[in-house]
């Protein structure tokens, strides 16, 4: 095992990527969790000269060790306060913390062993360095130099397994550092329980973390120091006697250290380290040896197999071995699923929800269940950030075949969420009235500027609508389906003719007048975009979209400038970055843009923007760890597995997809229920000349989900 390993971190380090080595062919050796950690600087591609000070919002994602929607991601922590506590171009870790997402949250119950070697404060962290640090889907190390302690880390679930191997085996110290984590945290405590046992919990914004662990050494006794104080920490002594490995074994739960206790029992038990580690490697062996590829060069294989594990790895389980958790009234519930966190949303419900319903339906299941819980409390579905596309993923997972579950009382909410004001959308009234929401006439607007960002709303509420009218349509409410599908087409109303942008509106229904399409926005009239990167997005009505621009000609006319403009590098907004044209693949507004020329029947232009974006967008920099814009939970990587497997959910609500050209020869993705696609590229080229599905040439560029469902053939031939 650890030849294999050794041999596999070798070509990490070295090219920058990974490959299959002679002794280790297992599909989890492609996989390079450090792919996202490293800050993107070339201005060439962020579109504009980072400020001084500035670090690019560019992968922001953690290189620790996890299971695929685990409640623990068990990471290394280089930096208070960013997005996900590790950034590649730090030398010094603070300690080892047990939640991530990569939103500048969580990064909870950190943890760092010390020793008597080192004089200075313990909170200041010890310093490290990439050449002794290993890092895969189940397992992380580094070694801390400034106190000569070698740390391994593996994980189940619920549970983070640490193993320190001590240079010098007197005066060791665990630091438990419960005053920080990247929320604010407002209460913490430990003790100690029997003499190897420690217990406690650390409460950030009203969430209450809690925790139990056993040591494979007993505890010589437990310090805490400024209990009370920003700077408070816990030193754990461990008892001299020992020369062998110090093994911690800890469990989360957000319902109580009991719970967390017994979390720890079933997961890990009396289990060892390398047990566990093993487990968390077959683990994702199992789920990411589902997509066999062959051909593609050995980066295309590690960015697709990265790429694939980082969009499984949220939304997190929330829930413990005994069903119980915490709901959204802050009540004690035990429920018959597992429950899991809010999908990110804003970001997941274009491409990673999907993936996640075909990959794991049955985790897919219990997140809309989950959804429907929190609905139950509050009143409506929740939503993330901007927009209410709970409506599209869980319609999507509906028409997917995911029903086992309350779909009618689902669907209730999802109507309170479209009509009722004070819930997940706000303006729904405005919106429901005039058919759009408007913005104030602001003299000098700049990308602070706070206001509605009423045409993003507009559009999105249009699309969120359309996925209502789906649902209904499926349950056969016909009323609420036309009422619905009529509101899906209000993007017409902020479609300016005499510019061909989507325009914000005053009250009055004026355009407004201080109108810059190049200029970005955070929350005026755009939400983190300029007009440019929001005009092409009506997923679930391009022919409509494509007659207000003046038919297919005026319309392919419009978005070659979206790709060929100039991005003007005075326009300064942080995740508005990684530019082609107007084209911003650092963000999500405009994912959809590049398979628009799908429409207008010419393939060979998304084909040429897709490629570009796959190739140069990912994977870069010095050491080919930088990605061109946040992760944001998995939907960048969900966007290139879908594109490097020539299939994309253009309309995620629909159950239909659009075919590109694979990167591959071959894909063989094999599905939960034992069928099995193939899509094969046949050709040299990248210009799409025939797409044959199941034997029959295929007229349009659509294939239905029954492909994953009854298994099938796709070729696309290229020439």
């Amino acid at each position: 095992m650890l030849n294999r390993f050794l041999s596999l971190t070798v070509c990490f380090f070295v090219s920058g990527y990974a490959c299959f080595s002679q002794t280790d062919n297992r599909y989890i050796s492609y996989v390079n969790p450090l792919i996202g950690t490293a800050p993107l600087t070339d201005s060439t591609i962020l579109g504009y000269k980072l400020p001084e000070g500035w670090r690019s919002w560019a992968g922001l994602v953690f290189p620790g060790t996890s299971l695929p929607n685990a409640m623990v991601q068990l990471s290394p922590m280089t930096e208070y306060g960013s997005g996900a506590g590790y950034e590649y171009e730090d030398n010094v870790i603070y300690g080892f913390t047990h939640t991530n997402k990569g939103h500048w949250n969580l990064c909870n119950i950190p943890v760092l062993p010390v020793s008597a070697d080192q004089a200075a404060s313990y909170k200041s962290g010890s310093h490290f360095s990439h050449q002794r640090e290993k890092a895969s889907p189940a397992y992380y190390e580094v070694y801390l130099d400034d106190y000569n302690v070698n740390v391994g880390l593996t994980s189940t679930l619920r549970c983070g397994y640490h193993r320190y191997t001590y240079k010098n085996n007197t005066d060791r110290k665990i630091i438990f550092d419960l005053a920080r984590a990247n929320n604010k945290v407002v209460e913490w405590t430990i003790e100690q329980d029997g003499t190897r046992a420690i217990k406690g919990y650390q409460t950030t914004r009203g969430e209450k973390i809690f925790f139990y662990a056993i040591l494979n050494t007993e505890v010589e006794k437990l310090d805490v120091q400024n209990k009370s104080g920003q700077d408070g920490y816990s030193i754990l002594h461990v008892k001299n006697g020992s020369n062998t490995p110090v093994e911690m074994k800890i469990a989360l739960s957000f319902v109580s250290i009991e719970n967390a206790k017994k979390n720890l029992e079933k997961e890990i038990g009396v289990k060892s380290f390398d047990q566990i580690r093993k487990e968390g490697e077959q683990t994702w062996e199992n789920i990411l040896s589902t997509i066999k590829v062959t051909g593609g060069t050995p980066k295309q294989r590690t960015m697709f197999y990265s790429c694939f594990y980082r969009s499984l790895l949220w939304p997190a389980l929330r829930s413990d071995v005994n069903g119980e958790y915490t709901d959204a009234k802050r009540n004690v519930v035990h429920a018959d699923f597992n429950y899991y966190t809010e999908p990110s949303l804003w970001d997941t419900y274009r491409n990673k929800d999907v993936l996640l319903e075909i990959v794991s339906p049955r985790v897919a299941l219990d997140v809309i269940k989950s959804l429907k819980d929190v609905g139950d409390k509050t009143g409506f579905i929740p939503t993330f950030f901007h927009g209410d596309h709970g409506a599209s993923s869980i319609t999507g997972a509906y028409l997917r075949g995911i029903t086992d579950f309350d779909v009618k009382g689902t669907y209730q909410l999802l109507l309170r969420n479209a009509n009722l004001e004070g819930g997940a959308r706000p303006h729904i009234k405005e919106y429901i009235q005039k058919g759009y929401i408007a913005d104030p006439d602001i003299a000098k607007p700049h990308v602070e500027t706070k206001a509605k960002a009423g045409v993003s709303k507009t559009l999105e509420y249009a699309y969120d609508d359309y996925s209502v009218a789906k649902l209904a349509e499926a349950l056969g409410d016909t009323e609420n389906y036309r009422v619905f599908m009529q509101r899906s087409k209000n993007y017409r109303n902020v479609f300016d003719p005499s510019t061909r942008f989507m325009r914000g509106r005053l009250e009055s229904g004026e355009w407004i007048k201080n109108f810059n399409p190049q200029y970005p926005y955070y929350e005026y009239m755009y939400r983190e975009a300029n007009a440019w990167q929001v005009s092409f997005y009506v997923p679930h009505d391009m022919p409509g979209l494509i007659s207000l621009y003046g038919g297919n000609a005026a319309f392919e006319s419009k978005l070659d400038s979206l790709f060929t403009l100039p991005w003007n590098p005075k326009h300064i907004a942080r995740n508005v970055e990684s530019m082609i044209g107007q084209y911003c693949h650092g963000n999500q507004p405009d994912h959809e843009a590049p398979f628009a020329y799908h429409f207008i029947g010419k393939p060979e232009k998304s084909q040429k923007i897709i490629d570009q974006i796959m190739n140069n967008l990912y994977g870069i920099g010095d050491e080919g760890l930088a990605l061109c814009g946040m992760d944001d939970a998995g939907e960048m990587s969900a966007w290139y597995v879908f594109c490097a497997l020539g299939l994309y959910p253009f309309s995620a609500t629909d159950p239909t997809y659009i075919v590109t050209v694979p990167m591959f020869d071959k894909i063989e993705w094999r599905q939960p229920n034992g069928k099995t696609l193939i899509v094969e590229h046949k050709g040299n080229g990248r210009r799409m000349s025939e797409i044959v599905l199941n034997g029959k040439t295929m007229k349009g560029y659509f294939v239905s989900h029954d492909v994953f469902k009854s298994g099938g053939h796709i070729r696309v031939d290229t020439k």
